[in-house]
């Protein structure tokens, strides 16, 4: 009976059903301006140029009229969806119910989706004016100043995220005249992270009034917020970390996250069908209230998939 004993062997699976590794919660929704819209595009804003005052041309002079100038912004939304099929006879031949966790899932594609929109957005093509005229994030910003920490600032060649690159960033926001109240963020990744954690005027409480870790992570500094995401942008071993204020990105909404779970009759075992759909579109606002960081980084790239 012994020798046979091994014809009983059973295998026992978990009943445990969880997650891959992967980004469930957006990084960027909340610091950005945001706004509900409908039609096939919107102005979330119009700009008011600046005026100069001048002195009078002589005594009962005709009064030299001045024209501000005005600019709009453009954002179109970008529709998406996911469809998960559970078939009904599929489930009767398993203890784990997967629906749960599977609406869990779409949940936190539709998460990522919101920073691509925002991510794309920053330094991509951004539509100005009545005629839409496009944009590139070099012709619209650098034609009148630079918004833009090269890779190699404070050094001789291309270095990581250093304090020298967020003090020069928070002096190019105070000389384009943001204000110094609002709400500041600053986008990195975790390559950004190690690179901020190795630096004694941050981790050493004598640089700072009051301890700048917090759990070991830095999560604020110099008066950014500092917000972590694996799917920024990156050229040639640079990562493209962004540096803003509230009022500097845009993200428009015309569908909200909505999730519809029905049975599909349409299809044999008339299966469960999870259907998950959204619709947003996002756009850089005024140049100056964003700003480009470059940072040296030869770590993996975007995490562009789950």
């Amino acid at each position: 009976m012994s020798e046979n004993l091994s014809k009983l062997f059973t295998t026992q699976f978990s009943d445990v059903l969880a997650l891959k590794l992967q980004q469930t919660q957006s990084m960027l929704r909340g610091t950005v301006m945001e706004g509900f819209h409908v039609g096939k595009q919107a102005s979330p804003i119009q700009y008011v140029g600046a005026i100069q005052m001048k002195t009078p041309a002589g005594r009962f002079a005709p009064i030299a009229r001045q024209d501000v100038d005005f600019t709009r912004r453009w954002v179109t939304p970008v529709d998406k969806d996911s469809q998960q099929l559970i078939d009904t006879f599929d489930k009767l031949k398993t203890a784990i119910d997967p629906q749960s966790q599977e609406t869990t899932a779409a949940a936190a594609a539709v998460a990522r989706e919101w920073d691509d929109r925002i991510i794309s957005a920053a330094f991509g093509t951004a539509l100005l004016g009545d005629g839409n005229a496009p944009n590139a994030f070099t012709t619209e910003t650098f034609s009148t100043a630079s918004w833009q920490v090269a890779s190699t600032f404070g050094s001789s060649a291309a270095s990581g995220l250093t304090v020298a690159k967020m003090i020069e960033a928070k002096r190019i926001l105070r000389k384009a005249q943001v204000p110094m109240d609002e709400p500041r963020t600053w986008i990195t990744n975790s390559q950004g992270e190690s690179d901020l954690l190795n630096q004694v005027q941050v981790v050493s409480t004598e640089f700072n009034d009051r301890p700048v870790l917090q759990d070991g992570q830095v999560s604020r500094f110099l008066g950014f917020n500092i917000k972590y995401s694996e799917r920024l942008t990156s050229t040639s071993n640079v990562r493209q970390n962004m540096a803003y204020v509230k009022s500097g990105l845009y993200l428009g909404i015309w569908k909200d996250t909505e999730n519809s779970i029905t049975r599909a009759e349409w299809l044999t075992s008339l299966p469960y069908q999870i259907y998950t759909m959204m619709s947003c579109g996002s756009t850089r606002l005024e140049p100056g209230r964003l700003l480009q960081v470059l940072c040296a980084d030869t770590s993996a790239a975007a995490d562009v998939t789950p």
